[in-house]
């Protein structure tokens, strides 16, 4: 079996030969085949020469070198294309994430998970920067996805290829990998891991993140749910304004007729009427949207479903 390490990393001259000497390490004794593949997601530092200088005495570690910074998820994928393990493991580079734990996460998969993930239970971050909006995007992340995880903001992960490999991700939707994962029917399971304090260079972590984790969550939401029938969100969304419109409706007529108060003396005719052309709108573009998704699934020959097992096929 073959396990591939995949690290990406921005500014972490400090920490690269440590995390390189820590992962080779915690993988010496293991009973398979490892490669390590470094992503260097266009830093401004020296990280690339320390990469360098690493990948002369390590003829196993391949190092990828971006054009510029595009972020942790295109650095992501981009090791997980160049990856040829049947396992894939995800790091951080800034040694937070303990290189010991690849094993015990990898042999976790052998009880026959797809995915484990790593749970920082004593995590060394700040409270209120860190871990206070860490466990609220994790409460709201779970209660959408309907997938129970402590901690879907540790990179630390590991992924049977096929899995992680027919993801496309974009943005920064790396976090959400679990939930992509579990929509196609992966067995996902999770496993606590040590957390350390960051030693050398500054966290990229800022609280204007909380935002993109929220927009990126409806947008997993919306394809998760309505992919393949957009009309049910869109016209869902119309029939209930045309709901509205009809009770301001209602209220218009009984004030009319019973109260006696003219309808042009009410906001409520103007109400109604926006309601229903709103309705009007949102069916008719559901309906716009089911031709779209039906000429991407007929065009591009994508599957509305996947195969675990196939016996004397």
């Amino acid at each position: 079996m073959l396990v591939s390490v995949v690290v990406p990393v921005y500014n972490e001259a400090e920490n690269v030969p440590l995390l390189l000497e820590q992962v080779q390490a915690a993988l010496a004794a293991v009973p398979w085949e490892y490669e390590i593949i470094v992503v260097d997601d266009g830093s401004t530092d020296t990280t690339m020469a320390r990469l360098r200088e690493c990948a002369g005495s390590r003829p196993g570690l391949k190092v990828v070198s971006l054009v510029r910074n595009f972020g942790q998820t295109a650095a992501l994928v981009c090791g997980i294309t160049m990856a040829a393990g049947e396992i894939i493991v995800l790091s951080d580079g800034d040694l937070q994430n303990d290189p010991r734990d690849i094993p015990a996460l990898v042999a976790k998969m052998q009880e026959g998970y797809d995915v484990v993930s790593g749970w920082r239970k004593d995590r060394k971050d700040p409270f209120f920067s860190r871990r206070l909006p860490s466990l609220a995007a994790n409460k709201l992340i779970s209660w959408i996805s309907g997938l129970a995880l402590h901690d879907y903001g540790c990179t630390l992960k590991a992924y049977r290829a096929p899995f992680l490999k027919s993801i496309q991700l974009y943005g920064e939707m790396h976090r959400f990998i679990p939930m992509y994962a579990a929509s196609l029917g992966a067995r996902i399971t999770e496993l606590p891991v040590n957390h350390r304090p960051r030693l050398y260079g500054r966290s990229k972590y800022t609280l204007a993140r909380v935002g993109k984790v929220i927009l990126d969550l409806i947008t997993v939401k919306f394809l998760f749910g309505y992919q393949t029938k957009p009309i049910y969100i869109f016209g869902g969304t119309g029939l209930l304004a045309f709901f509205c419109g009809g009770i301001f409706l209602a209220m218009l007529l009984y004030n009319k007729f019973v109260l006696g108060i003219s309808m042009i003396q009410s906001p409520l005719l103007l109400m109604s009427g926006l309601a229903v052309v709103i309705g009007v709108q949102f069916i008719l573009m559901g309906l716009l949207a089911e031709v779209q998704i039906r000429s991407y699934h007929e065009s591009a020959h994508k599957s509305i479903y996947a195969v675990r097992e196939l016996i004397n096929g």
